[in-house]
Parts: C-alpha cells; structure tokens; sequence
C-alpha cells in the first residue's frame, strides 16, 4: 500500500478551553476520494484548517507527505503547505483585481514555477477558457469555483481539501462543479479531501466519515455507489 500524502494520528484543538476536535485519526493515500461531513458546530472547517496546516493542533501529530508538521517552523509549514496542498474554499476568495487566469496562477507564482501548458489543460478542462480574462465580479458563482479549483490544482498538490465546494451554488451548478472537480482529480492523480454538511455528495466519495459535534471522527464507511 501507498505511504499516505496526509495522516492526521490523535489530532486535538482547543480553543479558549473549549475542545473542538477530540483525538482525530486520518491516513489519506494517494489518488484517494475522502468526504468528511458533519453538522454546523461539529468543527469541520477547524478540521479543514488543521489538515491543511493553516492552524496547528493543540495535541497529535500531523504529517504532509510524510513530514512532521509539527517538527517545522511557519516558514517551513508554509513552504510545506505551498508545495503539497491545494485549497478549494467555500466563499471563493478569488483576488479582485486578478483576472481569472492570474488567480489561478498565483500558487505557481508564489512558487516561482510557471507551468502555463498545465494551466491551460485546466482551463481547458473545466470550460472556462474564454473566461481567463474575465475579472472574479463578472463571473458566476459556478465559474468562480471552477476558477478555484484550477488554482487548487495549478502546482499540482499531492492532496485538494475543498471546504465546502458546493456551499454557494444552487444544485444544478454544484452537480456540474463537484463533475469537474471528480474528473479533473483523477486527470491529476491527487488525493481529494472534501468537508461538507450536504449529504447528496456521499455517493461520489470512495469513503465517507462523520465527524460528531462531540468533534471525534467516526470510521470510514464506503460509498454506496459508484461516482
């Protein structure tokens, strides 16, 4: 079996003397689908924020393809965070006064590794080629999360966490969204870990698990059918 890209081993936070995540264990291998979901308080976009070592755990330990999370300093969680994780967010946070080509460019940008042939074949992918001009206020709700997850995968992560990636789209657009997204994570051969409250996705993930508003993680059960 693969080593996993991301495995989270006992994994709390607290905050102000609350616990919101109580000892959460998670081993994410390569090319896998994952769906967390949960009900609103039960800490998933904690989790989300965890995972994806934009806040450090208050116990546990966390490893991104196969580094301690823990054992870094911010500049090295950051350089981390860059190179192996791509973001999917539920509120877009497209930059304004970037066209959509340079929003999804900017994680090549930070890393100094222009890729523009694989930008391209993403825009390409997800339909969206004749927007790459358009500035994000022009844009759908649909076409800014299609916007997104081309910049989630422009450096080509080993693992996309979409926080909620349908939470703003009517269901029509998020059927079609949560297509492309599917499809183009099998193009690139990435991990996917999607939290959400929206219990129609369940089918399309390989595993599903439930996160409990005590913030324990439950097993994995399997998807019912196929995506």
């Amino acid at each position: 079996m693969a080593d996993p890209v991301l495995e989270a081993q006992d994994v709390s936070v607290v905050r102000d003397g609350r616990r919101i995540l109580r000892e959460v264990s998670l081993s994410i291998t390569p090319d896998a689908r994952t769906l967390i979901q949960g009900p609103s308080g039960a800490g998933k976009t904690t989790l989300f924020n965890a995972l994806g070592l934009l806040d450090t755990p208050s116990e546990g330990v966390l490893r991104v393809a196969g580094t301690d999370a823990g054992s870094l300093g911010e500049r090295e969680r950051a350089r981390l965070r860059r190179e192996t994780i791509g973001f999917i967010f539920q509120e877009f946070h497209l930059i304004g006064d970037l066209t959509a080509w340079e929003n999804a460019a900017l994680p090549q940008e930070h890393a100094g590794d222009r890729n523009e042939a694989w930008l391209a074949e993403l825009f390409a992918e997800l339909d969206i080629t004749e927007l790459r001009d358009q500035y994000p206020a022009t844009l759908s709700g649909g076409e800014k999360q299609r916007v997104a997850i081309a910049r989630a995968l422009a450096n080509d992560p080993a693992v996309v966490l979409a926080d909620e990636p349908t939470g703003q789209l009517d269901p029509d657009t998020a059927d079609g969204v949560l297509d492309f997204l599917l499809s183009l994570q099998r193009t690139a051969g990435t991990a996917l870990v999607t939290i959400s409250h929206d219990r129609r996705l369940a089918p399309r993930f390989e595993a599903v698990f439930e996160l409990g508003v005590d913030g324990r993680l439950g097993d994995a059960e399997r998807a019912k059918e196929p995506a």
